[in-house]
Protein backbone atom coordinates (compact mmCIF):
# COMPACT_ATOMS: atom_id res chain seq x y z
CA UNK A 1 0.00 0.00 0.00
CA UNK A 2 1.47 4.02 -0.31
CA UNK A 3 2.10 6.05 2.17
CA UNK A 4 0.89 9.26 1.26
CA UNK A 5 2.98 10.75 4.16
CA UNK A 6 6.09 10.05 2.45
CA UNK A 7 7.20 11.09 -0.86
CA UNK A 8 6.10 8.95 -3.74
CA UNK A 9 7.60 6.47 -6.17
CA UNK A 10 6.41 6.54 -9.07
CA UNK A 11 6.51 2.92 -9.78
CA UNK A 12 4.75 1.83 -7.02
CA UNK A 13 1.69 4.57 -7.85
CA UNK A 14 1.83 3.28 -11.30
CA UNK A 15 1.67 0.00 -10.07
CA UNK A 16 -1.71 0.84 -7.68
CA UNK A 17 -3.51 2.97 -10.74
CA UNK A 18 -2.79 -0.34 -12.91
CA UNK A 19 -4.50 -2.61 -10.34
CA UNK A 20 -7.90 -0.63 -10.83
CA UNK A 21 -9.27 -1.88 -12.84
CA UNK A 22 -11.11 0.92 -14.49
CA UNK A 23 -12.18 0.37 -17.99
CA UNK A 24 -14.11 3.30 -19.57
CA UNK A 25 -15.93 5.19 -18.43
CA UNK A 26 -15.46 3.50 -15.00
CA UNK A 27 -12.87 5.39 -12.55
CA UNK A 28 -12.27 2.45 -9.95
CA UNK A 29 -11.21 5.22 -7.43
CA UNK A 30 -8.14 6.74 -9.27
CA UNK A 31 -8.78 9.57 -9.27
CA UNK A 32 -10.35 9.60 -5.40
CA UNK A 33 -6.64 8.61 -5.08
CA UNK A 34 -5.23 11.36 -7.22
CA UNK A 35 -7.12 14.12 -5.05
CA UNK A 36 -5.76 12.25 -1.64
CA UNK A 37 -2.35 13.00 -3.08
CA UNK A 38 -2.92 16.32 -4.37
CA UNK A 39 -5.12 17.99 -1.66
CA UNK A 40 -2.13 17.67 1.12
CA UNK A 41 -0.13 19.82 -1.44
CA UNK A 42 -2.53 22.45 -1.26
CA UNK A 43 -4.68 21.68 -4.14
CA UNK A 44 -8.65 22.81 -4.15
CA UNK A 45 -10.21 19.28 -5.30
CA UNK A 46 -13.26 19.43 -7.23
CA UNK A 47 -15.04 15.95 -8.55
CA UNK A 48 -17.61 16.95 -11.60
CA UNK A 49 -19.83 14.04 -12.39
CA UNK A 50 -21.72 13.65 -15.84
CA UNK A 51 -23.74 11.24 -16.71
CA UNK A 52 -21.60 8.18 -16.45
CA UNK A 53 -18.40 9.87 -16.38
CA UNK A 54 -16.47 11.14 -13.20
CA UNK A 55 -14.08 13.92 -13.70
CA UNK A 56 -11.35 15.73 -11.62
CA UNK A 57 -10.46 19.37 -11.50
CA UNK A 58 -7.37 20.00 -8.75
CA UNK A 59 -6.21 23.44 -8.78
CA UNK A 60 -3.16 25.03 -6.75
CA UNK A 61 -3.26 29.01 -6.53
CA UNK A 62 -5.60 31.85 -7.14
CA UNK A 63 -3.55 33.47 -9.85
CA UNK A 64 -2.04 33.05 -12.88
CA UNK A 65 -0.55 31.66 -15.24
CA UNK A 66 -2.48 28.28 -14.77
CA UNK A 67 0.12 24.92 -15.85
CA UNK A 68 -2.62 22.11 -15.96
CA UNK A 69 -1.36 18.30 -16.27
CA UNK A 70 -4.63 16.75 -18.29
CA UNK A 71 -5.02 13.23 -18.62
CA UNK A 72 -7.32 10.37 -18.24
CA UNK A 73 -8.24 7.32 -15.68
CA UNK A 74 -9.73 4.88 -18.34
CA UNK A 75 -8.37 2.47 -20.36
CA UNK A 76 -9.62 0.21 -23.21
CA UNK A 77 -10.81 -2.98 -22.37
CA UNK A 78 -8.22 -6.04 -22.13
CA UNK A 79 -9.56 -8.03 -24.53
CA UNK A 80 -9.21 -11.97 -23.70
CA UNK A 81 -6.94 -12.20 -20.44
CA UNK A 82 -6.32 -15.37 -21.02
CA UNK A 83 -3.96 -14.04 -23.94
CA UNK A 84 -1.77 -11.90 -21.79
CA UNK A 85 1.40 -13.09 -20.32
CA UNK A 86 0.59 -11.42 -17.12
CA UNK A 87 -2.61 -10.50 -15.77
CA UNK A 88 -3.90 -7.23 -17.52
CA UNK A 89 -5.18 -5.55 -13.63
CA UNK A 90 -1.91 -6.84 -11.95
CA UNK A 91 1.09 -4.57 -12.23
CA UNK A 92 3.78 -7.23 -13.21
CA UNK A 93 7.61 -6.28 -13.28
CA UNK A 94 9.36 -7.84 -15.90
CA UNK A 95 13.15 -7.20 -16.38
CA UNK A 96 13.04 -3.38 -17.01
CA UNK A 97 9.06 -3.24 -17.74
CA UNK A 98 6.03 -3.02 -15.95
CA UNK A 99 3.41 -4.80 -17.62
CA UNK A 100 -0.28 -3.70 -17.27
CA UNK A 101 -3.14 -2.30 -18.95
CA UNK A 102 -3.21 1.41 -18.82
CA UNK A 103 1.12 0.99 -18.18
CA UNK A 104 1.71 3.72 -21.06
CA UNK A 105 -1.97 4.88 -21.75
CA UNK A 106 -1.60 6.20 -19.25
CA UNK A 107 -1.49 5.86 -16.03
CA UNK A 108 2.83 6.07 -15.98
CA UNK A 109 2.23 8.96 -17.36
CA UNK A 110 -0.41 10.21 -14.54
CA UNK A 111 2.24 8.72 -11.78
CA UNK A 112 4.59 10.80 -13.58
CA UNK A 113 2.66 14.13 -12.83
CA UNK A 114 2.01 13.46 -9.22
CA UNK A 115 5.40 12.45 -8.23
CA UNK A 116 7.16 15.70 -9.77
CA UNK A 117 4.33 17.80 -8.80
CA UNK A 118 4.60 16.15 -4.82
CA UNK A 119 8.51 17.13 -5.20
CA UNK A 120 8.16 20.59 -7.13
CA UNK A 121 5.95 22.00 -4.72
CA UNK A 122 7.97 20.95 -1.55
CA UNK A 123 10.59 22.40 -3.30
CA UNK A 124 9.22 25.48 -4.44
CA UNK A 125 6.09 26.34 -1.84
CA UNK A 126 5.80 29.81 -2.78
CA UNK A 127 5.61 28.95 -6.69
CA UNK A 128 4.57 31.47 -8.80
CA UNK A 129 0.69 31.03 -10.94
CA UNK A 130 -1.30 27.89 -10.37
CA UNK A 131 -0.61 24.02 -10.88
CA UNK A 132 -3.72 22.43 -12.18
CA UNK A 133 -4.93 19.09 -13.29
CA UNK A 134 -7.65 17.71 -15.49
CA UNK A 135 -8.80 14.26 -15.43
CA UNK A 136 -11.57 12.11 -16.83
CA UNK A 137 -12.36 8.44 -17.19
CA UNK A 138 -14.20 9.46 -20.54
CA UNK A 139 -10.70 9.79 -23.49
CA UNK A 140 -10.89 6.04 -24.46
CA UNK A 141 -15.23 6.25 -24.67
CA UNK A 142 -17.63 8.54 -26.33
CA UNK A 143 -15.75 11.71 -25.20
CA UNK A 144 -19.25 13.06 -24.15
CA UNK A 145 -19.26 13.50 -20.41
CA UNK A 146 -15.61 13.90 -20.10
CA UNK A 147 -12.44 16.87 -20.59
CA UNK A 148 -15.24 18.52 -22.90
CA UNK A 149 -17.96 18.99 -20.27
CA UNK A 150 -15.24 19.69 -17.74
CA UNK A 151 -13.39 22.86 -20.20
CA UNK A 152 -17.15 24.38 -20.70
CA UNK A 153 -17.68 24.61 -16.95
CA UNK A 154 -14.21 26.27 -16.59
CA UNK A 155 -15.49 28.55 -19.76
CA UNK A 156 -18.48 29.36 -17.92
CA UNK A 157 -16.70 30.79 -14.85
CA UNK A 158 -14.03 32.34 -17.12
CA UNK A 159 -11.45 30.21 -15.52
CA UNK A 160 -8.63 29.51 -18.27
CA UNK A 161 -5.50 27.60 -18.57
CA UNK A 162 -2.72 28.97 -20.13
CA UNK A 163 -0.29 26.23 -20.39
CA UNK A 164 -1.26 22.24 -20.96
CA UNK A 165 0.48 19.31 -20.77
CA UNK A 166 -1.85 15.85 -22.04
CA UNK A 167 0.27 13.16 -20.89
CA UNK A 168 -0.17 11.02 -23.85
CA UNK A 169 1.90 7.92 -25.16
CA UNK A 170 3.94 10.76 -27.69
CA UNK A 171 7.19 9.20 -27.52
CA UNK A 172 8.07 6.42 -30.48
CA UNK A 173 11.51 5.28 -30.09
CA UNK A 174 12.47 6.46 -26.84
CA UNK A 175 11.08 8.68 -24.24
CA UNK A 176 10.57 12.60 -25.40
CA UNK A 177 11.79 11.93 -29.27
CA UNK A 178 8.49 12.87 -30.32
CA UNK A 179 6.13 15.52 -28.31
CA UNK A 180 2.58 16.45 -30.02
CA UNK A 181 2.06 19.95 -30.60
CA UNK A 182 -0.54 19.74 -32.50
CA UNK A 183 -3.58 17.67 -34.08
CA UNK A 184 -5.14 16.77 -37.28
CA UNK A 185 -9.11 17.69 -37.07
CA UNK A 186 -11.17 14.72 -37.28
CA UNK A 187 -14.82 14.43 -39.32
CA UNK A 188 -17.01 11.71 -39.79
CA UNK A 189 -19.45 10.83 -42.25
CA UNK A 190 -21.89 8.10 -42.27
CA UNK A 191 -23.25 7.88 -45.66
CA UNK A 192 -26.80 5.66 -46.43
CA UNK A 193 -27.25 5.70 -50.57
CA UNK A 194 -30.25 4.52 -51.44
CA UNK A 195 -31.24 1.86 -54.13
CA UNK A 196 -34.62 -0.39 -54.94
CA UNK A 197 -34.37 -3.86 -53.92
CA UNK A 198 -34.88 -6.35 -56.43
CA UNK A 199 -33.89 -10.15 -57.63
CA UNK A 200 -30.30 -9.96 -59.34
CA UNK A 201 -31.66 -11.76 -62.29
CA UNK A 202 -34.20 -8.94 -63.09
CA UNK A 203 -31.62 -5.83 -62.66
CA UNK A 204 -33.91 -3.84 -64.94
CA UNK A 205 -36.45 -3.52 -62.12
CA UNK A 206 -33.82 -2.54 -59.61
CA UNK A 207 -31.48 -0.01 -58.60
CA UNK A 208 -28.22 -1.40 -56.97
CA UNK A 209 -26.91 1.42 -54.52
CA UNK A 210 -23.72 -0.27 -54.64
CA UNK A 211 -22.74 0.10 -58.15
CA UNK A 212 -24.15 3.42 -58.28
CA UNK A 213 -22.64 4.50 -55.72
CA UNK A 214 -19.02 3.15 -56.43
CA UNK A 215 -17.94 5.46 -59.02
CA UNK A 216 -18.60 8.62 -56.32
CA UNK A 217 -16.80 6.69 -53.65
CA UNK A 218 -13.75 6.24 -56.01
CA UNK A 219 -13.89 10.22 -56.52
CA UNK A 220 -13.95 10.48 -52.89
CA UNK A 221 -10.67 8.16 -52.44
CA UNK A 222 -8.72 9.94 -55.31
CA UNK A 223 -9.66 14.00 -54.54
CA UNK A 224 -6.87 16.14 -53.67
CA UNK A 225 -8.16 17.86 -50.66
CA UNK A 226 -5.27 20.23 -49.56
CA UNK A 227 -1.63 20.06 -49.71
CA UNK A 228 -1.05 20.45 -45.96
CA UNK A 229 1.55 22.75 -44.79
CA UNK A 230 4.95 22.23 -42.84
CA UNK A 231 3.11 21.50 -39.46
CA UNK A 232 0.31 19.03 -40.81
CA UNK A 233 0.78 16.44 -43.94
CA UNK A 234 -2.05 17.16 -46.51
CA UNK A 235 -5.74 16.02 -45.33
CA UNK A 236 -6.62 12.40 -46.01
CA UNK A 237 -9.94 10.47 -46.98
CA UNK A 238 -10.78 7.26 -45.95
CA UNK A 239 -13.60 4.53 -45.94
CA UNK A 240 -13.57 2.34 -43.10
CA UNK A 241 -17.08 0.42 -43.37
CA UNK A 242 -19.35 -0.58 -46.13
CA UNK A 243 -22.40 -2.49 -45.09
CA UNK A 244 -24.83 -3.44 -47.74
CA UNK A 245 -27.20 -6.91 -48.91
CA UNK A 246 -29.46 -8.99 -47.21
CA UNK A 247 -27.11 -11.97 -47.07
CA UNK A 248 -28.20 -13.69 -49.82
CA UNK A 249 -26.32 -13.98 -52.98
CA UNK A 250 -29.83 -13.56 -55.37
CA UNK A 251 -30.81 -10.04 -53.81
CA UNK A 252 -30.03 -6.64 -55.21
CA UNK A 253 -29.53 -4.63 -51.85
CA UNK A 254 -32.04 -1.46 -50.76
CA UNK A 255 -29.32 0.49 -49.75
CA UNK A 256 -25.94 0.51 -48.93
CA UNK A 257 -24.08 1.92 -45.93
CA UNK A 258 -20.74 3.84 -45.97
CA UNK A 259 -18.39 4.86 -43.13
CA UNK A 260 -15.64 7.53 -44.10
CA UNK A 261 -13.24 9.77 -42.11
CA UNK A 262 -11.26 12.87 -42.62
CA UNK A 263 -7.64 13.62 -41.12
CA UNK A 264 -7.57 17.30 -42.01
CA UNK A 265 -5.38 19.94 -41.62
CA UNK A 266 -5.60 23.40 -41.06
CA UNK A 267 -5.39 24.44 -44.26
CA UNK A 268 -8.99 23.27 -44.84
CA UNK A 269 -12.07 23.53 -42.56
CA UNK A 270 -14.80 21.04 -41.63
CA UNK A 271 -17.24 23.36 -43.49
CA UNK A 272 -15.82 22.72 -46.63
CA UNK A 273 -15.27 19.50 -46.89
CA UNK A 274 -18.80 18.64 -46.18
CA UNK A 275 -19.41 21.06 -49.23
CA UNK A 276 -16.70 19.57 -51.26
CA UNK A 277 -18.00 15.93 -50.62
CA UNK A 278 -21.72 16.47 -51.08
CA UNK A 279 -20.93 18.76 -54.55
CA UNK A 280 -19.25 15.19 -55.17
CA UNK A 281 -22.22 12.80 -54.36
CA UNK A 282 -25.00 15.11 -56.01
CA UNK A 283 -22.74 15.46 -59.31
CA UNK A 284 -23.21 11.57 -59.28
CA UNK A 285 -27.00 11.79 -58.95
CA UNK A 286 -27.48 9.54 -56.07
CA UNK A 287 -30.55 9.23 -53.72
CA UNK A 288 -28.59 9.56 -50.20
CA UNK A 289 -28.46 11.23 -46.47
CA UNK A 290 -24.85 11.60 -44.51
CA UNK A 291 -25.05 11.66 -40.77
CA UNK A 292 -21.90 13.53 -39.78
CA UNK A 293 -20.05 13.66 -36.39
CA UNK A 294 -17.36 16.34 -35.91
CA UNK A 295 -14.86 14.97 -33.85
CA UNK A 296 -12.68 17.85 -33.39
CA UNK A 297 -10.61 21.22 -35.11
CA UNK A 298 -7.09 20.64 -35.95
CA UNK A 299 -4.87 22.49 -32.98
CA UNK A 300 -1.00 23.64 -33.41
CA UNK A 301 1.02 25.00 -30.52
CA UNK A 302 4.11 25.85 -32.51
CA UNK A 303 6.05 27.97 -30.36
CA UNK A 304 5.38 29.69 -26.85
CA UNK A 305 6.91 29.22 -23.41
CA UNK A 306 5.47 25.62 -22.83
CA UNK A 307 7.36 24.30 -25.98
CA UNK A 308 10.53 25.81 -25.28
CA UNK A 309 10.10 24.98 -21.54
CA UNK A 310 9.39 21.40 -23.12
CA UNK A 311 12.54 21.12 -25.42
CA UNK A 312 14.71 22.18 -22.73
CA UNK A 313 13.42 19.97 -19.93
CA UNK A 314 13.87 17.08 -22.20
CA UNK A 315 17.67 18.43 -23.48
CA UNK A 316 18.12 18.53 -19.95
CA UNK A 317 17.26 15.20 -18.47
CA UNK A 318 17.66 13.35 -21.25
CA UNK A 319 20.58 14.90 -23.31
CA UNK A 320 18.16 14.40 -26.78
CA UNK A 321 17.07 16.63 -28.60
CA UNK A 322 12.87 16.32 -29.49
CA UNK A 323 10.92 16.17 -32.57
CA UNK A 324 7.58 18.34 -32.95
CA UNK A 325 4.64 16.25 -34.36
CA UNK A 326 1.14 16.45 -35.23
CA UNK A 327 0.78 12.69 -36.39
CA UNK A 328 -1.54 10.58 -35.07
CA UNK A 329 -4.66 10.48 -33.69
CA UNK A 330 -6.86 12.96 -31.94
CA UNK A 331 -6.37 13.89 -28.12
CA UNK A 332 -8.65 15.71 -25.56
CA UNK A 333 -6.00 18.15 -25.84
CA UNK A 334 -8.65 19.17 -29.24
CA UNK A 335 -11.28 20.57 -26.41
CA UNK A 336 -8.76 22.93 -24.65
CA UNK A 337 -6.62 24.61 -27.12
CA UNK A 338 -9.84 26.05 -28.59
CA UNK A 339 -9.84 27.74 -25.35
CA UNK A 340 -6.63 29.79 -26.30
CA UNK A 341 -4.53 27.59 -24.35
CA UNK A 342 -0.64 26.59 -25.25
CA UNK A 343 -1.01 22.86 -25.56
CA UNK A 344 1.42 19.93 -25.88
CA UNK A 345 1.33 15.57 -25.35
CA UNK A 346 4.43 14.36 -23.43
CA UNK A 347 4.22 10.68 -22.13
CA UNK A 348 6.16 7.45 -22.72
CA UNK A 349 6.81 4.76 -25.81
CA UNK A 350 3.78 4.31 -27.73
CA UNK A 351 4.54 1.17 -28.75
CA UNK A 352 2.41 -1.41 -26.54
CA UNK A 353 -0.64 0.82 -25.93
CA UNK A 354 -4.09 -0.44 -26.80
CA UNK A 355 -2.22 -4.37 -27.49
CA UNK A 356 -2.19 -7.00 -25.50
CA UNK A 357 0.50 -7.37 -22.85
CA UNK A 358 0.46 -3.57 -22.93
CA UNK A 359 3.99 -2.33 -20.80
CA UNK A 360 5.83 0.77 -20.56
CA UNK A 361 9.81 0.96 -19.41
CA UNK A 362 10.35 1.70 -15.59
CA UNK A 363 13.63 3.93 -16.29
CA UNK A 364 11.16 5.71 -18.49
CA UNK A 365 8.61 6.19 -15.40
CA UNK A 366 11.32 7.86 -13.31
CA UNK A 367 12.75 10.08 -16.15
CA UNK A 368 9.15 11.32 -17.41
CA UNK A 369 8.94 12.37 -13.40
CA UNK A 370 11.88 14.22 -13.85
CA UNK A 371 11.22 16.37 -16.85
CA UNK A 372 7.61 16.80 -15.66
CA UNK A 373 9.14 18.11 -12.79
CA UNK A 374 11.61 20.34 -15.18
CA UNK A 375 9.22 21.58 -17.15
CA UNK A 376 7.16 22.71 -13.75
CA UNK A 377 10.46 24.62 -12.67
CA UNK A 378 11.19 26.39 -15.90
CA UNK A 379 7.60 27.86 -15.78
CA UNK A 380 6.24 28.12 -12.58
CA UNK A 381 9.84 28.20 -10.11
Amino acid sequence: MLDLNKELDVIQLTKELINRRSVTPEDADCQKLMADILAPLGFEIETLVFEDTTNLWARKGKSGPVFCFAGHTDVVPSGPESNWKTPPFEATEVGDYLHGRGAADMKGSLAAMLTATQQFVLDNPDHQGSIAFLITSDEEGPFINGTTRVIDTLEARNEKIDWCLVGEPSSTDLLGDIVKNGRRGSLTGDLVVNGIQGHVAYPHLARNPIHQASPALAELAQTHWDDGNASFPPTSFQISNINGGTGAGNVIPGHVNICFNFRFSTEVTDKQLIERVYEILDRHNLDYKIDWTFNGQPFLTDSGKLVEATQQAIKHCTGRETELSTAGGTSDGRFIAPTGAQVIELGPVNATIHKIDECVKMPDLELLSDVYKDILVRLLA
